[in-house]
Order: structure tokens, then C-alpha cells, then sequence
């Protein structure tokens, strides 16, 4: 996941609804957005390679993405898979507060990365390049390949067009917020971030949505958990060169057990 914007109990009757890309080189495998077989609770897309995820949610209403951190030159060659945060909060039972904490403490075994956790009551940032988990109160946010909310023109300009659709209309619009997420066009040279890349690839990252024969934008997701009990995640995936190859559209009943009046 490399592109995510998130309203936060900002929405009417929404109390989380996150749109986002996922980007990463297309020889990767990956399992289309389903239900999990050996997990029946855990709604999403899966590594075929390191079998974790970037983003789901479950029927728990329990829901997490993870972002890589920006850093050429700072890997670590045997670091365990970053999907593995977020597959191992979908399927346990930790309160968000304390899974983020745990996360971030174990954060230095991992390359770098951004990672957002949280449930029907409330939802928690970390990063291994960051000092402290933080709690996210009601709001929009937007989190690409630096941390939360760091402006570079690939997330403002996502922002914007996220918050736009949602002024435009009391419910989300679904084919708006695919087509916020399918903005193409790079960003001046002038606004590209300096991360240590040769100014071409700068170039190529810095869209919403990158196409490229090699690497790019491999899936765009909407996931919406609704106060009645229904939650839906619909993940559209796309070929090298930017083409549709394929969707899921999941629906699926959510209640937050932990709350004392639990959603029917």
C-alpha cells in the first residue's frame, strides 16, 4: 500500500471509510480481494509471496493498512514482511492502543514503515521512523511513503479530491472515489519530494496512480464500515499498463464486540 486516505468518524453513518493504491512491482503474486479461507473473519487482498496484507478488515469491524517508508539505501535484507502487521491485528484480538504499541516497539526488526489500526471506537498511527505511537481523533487523513500527512504533492492532491467527493454527496461515491484514486499525472519537478532516488523515478512515484511495465498501481480499494452492521470492500486491480484486469466487491456483517451496545 503505498496511497491511503482516510475519513475517521467524518462521514454520517460511515465511521470508517478509507480509499487507497496499493503499489508494488507486478511480477509480485498477489490474491484477489476474498474472504480468507483460514481466517473467515478477515475480508481482503493477500501477499502470494509473504502471505500477509497491505489493508482489510474484518467482522469484528477491526480494520488496518500498512504503507513502506521511503528510505533507499536503509533496507534490511532478511526483515520480516510488513504485511505481516497488518495480517496478525485482523486476525487477534488486541485492542488497537496496545496492538500499536506492542508494533512500534518491535519496529527497528522491520524495514521501514507506516502503519494505521483501529476498530468501530477509535483508530492509532505508529511508525518504526516515528517516536511515539499517536491516537487519531474524528478526521480525514492521508498517509503515502513518509509520515502521516507529510504533503508531498501525491497525497494533498488525493486528499483534496477525497474530501471533495465527499462534500458532493451525503453517501460515498464510489466510481468518484476510483477515479480520485486514478489520477495519473506526475507532479512538478519543482514539488517532488528528495528521497534519495534518481529524479526519474522520483517522477514516476510521485502520481496517485503509476503506471509503468515493471512497477506500479496494482489495486485501488474503498473500504466503508456503516453504523447499521454492513461493511463493504471493493478492490479494483489493473494491469501494467493501467488497464482494469479485474474487481471484488465484498460485502459482509461487522459488530464491534467489545462495545457495550453491540451493532445487530
Amino acid at each position: 500500500m503505498c496511497l491511503a486516505v482516510l475519513a475517521l468518524h467524518a462521514v454520517p453513518g460511515i465511521p470508517v471509510l478509507i480509499a487507497a493504491n496499493r503499489d508494488e512491482f507486478h511480477a509480485r503474486p498477489t490474491l484477489p480481494a476474498a474472504q480468507w479461507p483460514d481466517a473467515p473473519q478477515v475480508y481482503g487482498g493477500r501477499d502470494g509471496l509473504a502471505g500477509g496484507t497491505w489493508m482489510g478488515a474484518t467482522a469484528r469491524g477491526r480494520y488496518a493498512l500498512v504503507t513502506n517508508f521511503r528510505e533507499p539505501g536503509r533496507q534490511i535484507a532478511d526483515a520480516p514482511s510488513r504485511g505481516a502487521l497488518v495480517e496478525d491485528f485482523l486476525r487477534g484480538a488486541l485492542p488497537p492502543a496496545d496492538y500499536i504499541v506492542a508494533a512500534h516497539a518491535a519496529g527497528q526488526a522491520y524495514n521501514g514503515f507506516n502503519l494505521i489500526v483501529g476498530d468501530a471506537r477509535g483508530a492509532w498511527y505508529a511508525s518504526n521512523r516515528d517516536t511515539a505511537p499517536r491516537a487519531l481523533t474524528p478526521g480525514v487523513y492521508a498517509l503515502s511513503n513518509h509520515l502521516l500527512d507529510t504533503p508531498w504533492p501525491k497525497l494533498a492532491r488525493t486528499k483534496t479530491a477525497f474530501e471533495q467527493v465527499l462534500k458532493g454527496s451525503p453517501q460515498p461515491d464510489l466510481p468518484a472515489l476510483f477515479s480520485a484514486l486514478a489520477d495519473n499525472r506526475p507532479a512538478d519537478d519543482a514539488d517532488l519530494p528528495a528521497t534519495g532516488l534518481p529524479l526519474d523515478r522520483e517522477r514516476l512515484l510521485s502520481s496517485p496512480f503509476i503506471i509503468s511495465p515493471n512497477y506500479g498501481t496494482r489495486s485501488s480499494t474503498v473500504l466503508a464500515l456503516r453504523d447499521d452492521g454492513a461493511g463493504e470492500l471493493t478492490e479494483r486491480r489493473f494491469a501494467p499498463d493501467g488497464s482494469v484486469s479485474g474487481e471484488s466487491a465484498l460485502a459482509f456483517a461487522w459488530r464491534d464486540e467489545g462495545a457495550s451496545d453491540i451493532l445487530k
